[in-house]
């Protein structure tokens, strides 16, 4: 059984590109944390290189950016090539079957929604056709904020 799960962090914006047959394909890696501590009580991290194919290439390329959290799954591959030199060099990737967005949502000026969970296969636009959103200015947006109750002896919890 070949199976990969893995929660990390968007190293660099993902890269969404074609076949020449029209395929979409998303390439990005994640940095994950190690669970325990080393001597210098740090945490190691590990990078893995990403591939995504069809519509969840499109969804990760719309949906994240360097810095965000996501999980995946999918499996390990490894693939031999060479290089310009023609020495032959290997690659292990994880090709990744499905995917959850774990950074809280943004909206941006446009009313895209960067940053959250969208069904599977629901893309509906590719990378050229996005627009990078501006930094979030508050957590909450233009959303209003809860008030705080004066009382709260009638709160049944």
């Amino acid at each position: 059984m070949n199976r990969v799960f893995l929660i990390g962090n968007l190293t660099r914006d993902p890269e969404l590109t074609e076949t020449s047959s029209g395929v979409s394909v998303c390439r990005f890696s994640i940095a994950v944390s190690r669970n325990y501590k080393t001597a210098d009580g740090g945490y190691d991290t590990d990078f893995f290189s990403c591939q995504a194919w069809r519509s969840i290439a499109e969804s990760i390329a719309r949906y994240v950016r360097k810095g965000n959290k996501i999980a995946i799954t999918g499996s390990l591959q490894n693939r031999s090539y060479e290089d310009k030199n023609g020495d032959k060099k290997t690659a292990n990737e994880i090709q990744v079957q499905d995917v959850e967005f774990l950074t809280p949502k943004q909206s941006n000026e446009f009313g895209d929604d960067v940053g959250h969970d969208i069904p599977r296969g629901q893309a509906s636009r590719t990378a050229s056709d996005y627009v990078a959103p501006p930094k979030q200015q508050s957590m909450f947006g233009n959303k209003p904020r809860l008030q705080d109750l004066e009382d709260d002896s009638d709160i049944p919890f």
